[in-house]
């Protein structure tokens, strides 16, 4: 879907920070609103959607079991 944002899991990325993880939310969240900046009136909404797709992909790596991985 959205090119820019990089594979977070081994054996792709080795060390995920936190900035990492919001940068792929903020780029998935721009994909598809199809806003790089909201509104005034859209903001909340948008950072709303930013913060959970954060938490949802940090969560997700920090649950998924890579086989082969050691």
């Amino acid at each position: 879907m959205c090119r820019s944002i990089k594979t977070l899991r081994p054996p792709y990325a080795e060390q995920v920070t936190e900035t990492d993880i919001r940068a792929a939310a903020l780029q998935y969240v721009r994909k598809v609103s199809g806003f790089r900046q909201p509104a005034a009136h859209n903001a909340a909404a948008f950072d709303r959607a930013v913060d959970e797709i954060e938490r949802a992909t940090a969560e997700l790596l920090s649950t998924i079991e890579v086989r082969g991985a050691r």
